[in-house]
Protein backbone atom coordinates (compact mmCIF):
# COMPACT_ATOMS: atom_id res chain seq x y z
CA UNK A 1 0.00 0.00 0.00
CA UNK A 2 1.53 3.27 -1.19
CA UNK A 3 0.64 4.93 2.67
CA UNK A 4 3.00 2.21 3.86
CA UNK A 5 5.79 2.98 1.74
CA UNK A 6 5.55 6.95 2.45
CA UNK A 7 5.89 5.59 6.28
CA UNK A 8 8.99 3.65 5.33
CA UNK A 9 10.18 6.65 3.22
CA UNK A 10 12.35 8.34 6.06
CA UNK A 11 15.43 10.17 6.01
CA UNK A 12 18.09 7.77 7.50
CA UNK A 13 21.56 8.85 7.96
CA UNK A 14 23.10 5.63 9.37
CA UNK A 15 23.91 2.88 7.72
CA UNK A 16 25.16 -0.88 6.75
CA UNK A 17 28.00 0.35 4.52
CA UNK A 18 29.08 -3.02 3.96
CA UNK A 19 25.76 -3.31 2.28
CA UNK A 20 26.37 -2.84 -1.17
CA UNK A 21 23.64 -0.79 -3.62
CA UNK A 22 24.56 -1.67 -6.99
CA UNK A 23 25.04 -0.02 -10.10
CA UNK A 24 22.03 -1.65 -11.67
CA UNK A 25 19.93 -0.73 -8.97
CA UNK A 26 20.92 3.37 -8.40
CA UNK A 27 19.97 3.05 -12.44
CA UNK A 28 16.33 1.90 -11.92
CA UNK A 29 16.15 4.81 -9.26
CA UNK A 30 16.89 7.02 -11.81
CA UNK A 31 14.56 5.64 -14.70
CA UNK A 32 12.00 6.70 -12.14
CA UNK A 33 12.90 10.37 -11.66
CA UNK A 34 13.74 10.19 -15.98
CA UNK A 35 9.72 9.20 -15.74
CA UNK A 36 8.86 11.83 -13.10
CA UNK A 37 6.86 15.39 -13.99
CA UNK A 38 8.87 18.21 -15.17
CA UNK A 39 8.35 21.65 -15.27
CA UNK A 40 7.57 22.54 -19.30
CA UNK A 41 8.73 19.31 -19.59
CA UNK A 42 12.57 20.67 -20.03
CA UNK A 43 13.79 17.70 -18.00
CA UNK A 44 17.05 19.68 -17.51
CA UNK A 45 18.26 17.09 -15.01
CA UNK A 46 21.17 14.53 -15.03
CA UNK A 47 22.42 12.55 -12.28
CA UNK A 48 26.20 11.33 -11.26
CA UNK A 49 26.07 7.79 -10.21
CA UNK A 50 28.51 6.74 -6.97
CA UNK A 51 28.43 2.98 -5.65
CA UNK A 52 32.24 2.00 -5.38
CA UNK A 53 33.54 2.99 -1.56
CA UNK A 54 36.39 4.74 -3.57
CA UNK A 55 34.10 7.16 -5.33
CA UNK A 56 31.89 7.32 -2.35
CA UNK A 57 34.66 8.46 0.06
CA UNK A 58 35.21 11.79 -2.55
CA UNK A 59 31.72 12.57 -1.90
CA UNK A 60 31.07 11.78 2.15
CA UNK A 61 33.44 14.97 3.14
CA UNK A 62 31.44 17.21 1.33
CA UNK A 63 28.08 16.75 2.72
CA UNK A 64 26.09 18.19 6.18
CA UNK A 65 24.52 15.56 8.12
CA UNK A 66 21.60 16.50 10.65
CA UNK A 67 21.55 20.03 11.44
CA UNK A 68 19.69 19.82 14.20
CA UNK A 69 21.65 17.43 15.91
CA UNK A 70 24.62 19.83 17.09
CA UNK A 71 26.97 17.07 18.56
CA UNK A 72 26.65 14.68 15.65
CA UNK A 73 29.42 15.36 13.03
CA UNK A 74 27.45 12.72 10.59
CA UNK A 75 27.93 8.89 9.85
CA UNK A 76 30.94 7.29 11.29
CA UNK A 77 32.76 4.52 9.31
CA UNK A 78 30.78 1.68 8.83
CA UNK A 79 27.94 3.74 9.07
CA UNK A 80 28.60 6.01 5.71
CA UNK A 81 25.93 5.36 2.84
CA UNK A 82 26.73 2.76 0.62
CA UNK A 83 25.92 4.88 -2.77
CA UNK A 84 24.91 8.50 -3.57
CA UNK A 85 22.71 9.76 -6.15
CA UNK A 86 24.38 14.21 -7.20
CA UNK A 87 21.66 15.49 -8.94
CA UNK A 88 22.34 17.90 -11.34
CA UNK A 89 20.69 20.44 -13.82
CA UNK A 90 21.90 21.17 -16.59
CA UNK A 91 21.92 24.72 -17.47
CA UNK A 92 22.63 24.34 -20.96
CA UNK A 93 18.86 23.19 -21.29
CA UNK A 94 17.31 25.50 -17.81
CA UNK A 95 19.40 28.57 -16.55
CA UNK A 96 16.94 27.75 -13.51
CA UNK A 97 15.93 24.49 -12.12
CA UNK A 98 12.70 25.50 -9.53
CA UNK A 99 11.51 22.06 -8.46
CA UNK A 100 12.30 19.42 -10.36
CA UNK A 101 14.96 17.87 -8.14
CA UNK A 102 12.48 17.70 -4.99
CA UNK A 103 9.74 15.72 -7.62
CA UNK A 104 12.69 13.26 -8.75
CA UNK A 105 14.16 12.66 -4.82
CA UNK A 106 10.89 11.93 -3.77
CA UNK A 107 10.62 9.79 -6.22
CA UNK A 108 13.84 7.74 -5.89
CA UNK A 109 13.50 7.63 -2.27
CA UNK A 110 10.25 5.72 -2.36
CA UNK A 111 11.74 3.12 -5.22
CA UNK A 112 14.63 2.95 -2.82
CA UNK A 113 12.23 2.18 0.13
CA UNK A 114 10.04 -0.33 -1.95
CA UNK A 115 13.64 -2.31 -2.33
CA UNK A 116 14.53 -2.00 1.03
CA UNK A 117 16.63 0.68 1.16
CA UNK A 118 16.38 4.36 2.69
CA UNK A 119 18.08 7.36 1.83
CA UNK A 120 18.50 11.39 2.73
CA UNK A 121 18.37 14.22 0.74
CA UNK A 122 21.09 16.11 1.54
CA UNK A 123 21.27 19.87 0.53
CA UNK A 124 24.12 20.57 2.59
CA UNK A 125 26.85 20.70 0.31
CA UNK A 126 29.65 22.19 -0.52
CA UNK A 127 29.31 22.19 -4.30
CA UNK A 128 32.04 24.35 -5.50
CA UNK A 129 34.98 21.44 -4.25
CA UNK A 130 32.39 18.50 -4.88
CA UNK A 131 31.89 19.62 -8.62
CA UNK A 132 35.74 19.92 -8.77
CA UNK A 133 36.62 16.18 -7.34
CA UNK A 134 33.99 14.80 -9.27
CA UNK A 135 35.17 16.53 -12.37
CA UNK A 136 31.56 17.76 -13.05
CA UNK A 137 31.57 20.20 -16.07
CA UNK A 138 31.28 23.68 -14.98
CA UNK A 139 27.71 23.83 -16.89
CA UNK A 140 26.33 21.65 -14.13
CA UNK A 141 24.67 22.82 -10.86
CA UNK A 142 24.59 20.67 -8.14
CA UNK A 143 21.29 20.40 -6.51
CA UNK A 144 20.52 17.47 -4.08
CA UNK A 145 22.40 14.51 -3.13
CA UNK A 146 20.86 11.52 -2.51
CA UNK A 147 22.61 9.70 0.43
CA UNK A 148 21.51 5.27 0.00
CA UNK A 149 21.73 2.23 1.56
CA UNK A 150 20.29 -0.27 4.18
CA UNK A 151 19.08 1.66 7.21
CA UNK A 152 21.22 0.90 10.17
CA UNK A 153 18.91 3.27 12.36
CA UNK A 154 15.05 3.09 13.94
CA UNK A 155 13.01 6.53 12.98
CA UNK A 156 9.59 7.09 14.55
CA UNK A 157 7.35 9.90 13.94
CA UNK A 158 5.99 11.88 16.94
CA UNK A 159 3.05 14.10 16.39
CA UNK A 160 4.58 17.49 16.97
CA UNK A 161 3.21 18.53 21.03
CA UNK A 162 1.71 21.71 22.35
CA UNK A 163 5.35 23.74 22.17
CA UNK A 164 5.39 23.63 18.42
CA UNK A 165 8.88 21.88 18.18
CA UNK A 166 9.60 20.63 15.30
CA UNK A 167 13.11 19.57 15.38
CA UNK A 168 14.32 16.01 15.40
CA UNK A 169 15.93 14.42 18.05
CA UNK A 170 17.70 10.99 19.15
CA UNK A 171 17.04 9.18 22.40
CA UNK A 172 19.49 7.07 24.54
CA UNK A 173 19.20 4.22 22.35
CA UNK A 174 19.85 6.12 18.76
CA UNK A 175 16.53 5.78 17.71
CA UNK A 176 15.49 8.93 15.47
CA UNK A 177 12.10 10.61 16.61
CA UNK A 178 10.66 13.39 13.49
CA UNK A 179 7.87 15.48 14.80
CA UNK A 180 5.30 15.85 12.70
CA UNK A 181 2.06 18.40 12.18
CA UNK A 182 -1.07 16.78 13.09
CA UNK A 183 -3.64 16.64 9.99
CA UNK A 184 -6.27 19.68 11.69
CA UNK A 185 -3.10 21.62 11.53
CA UNK A 186 -2.04 21.39 8.15
CA UNK A 187 -5.53 21.92 6.12
CA UNK A 188 -6.35 25.35 6.19
CA UNK A 189 -9.72 26.54 5.94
Amino acid sequence: MFKDLMFRSRSYRRFYQEEPVTEETLRELVELARLAPSAANMQPLKYVLSWEPERNAQIFPHLSWAGYLKDWPGPGEGERPSAYIVILGDRNISPVVKWDHGIVAQSMLLGASEKGLGGCMIGSIEKKELQKDLEIPAHYEILLVLALGKPKEKVVLETVDESGDIKYWRDEEGVHHVPKRPLEEVIVG
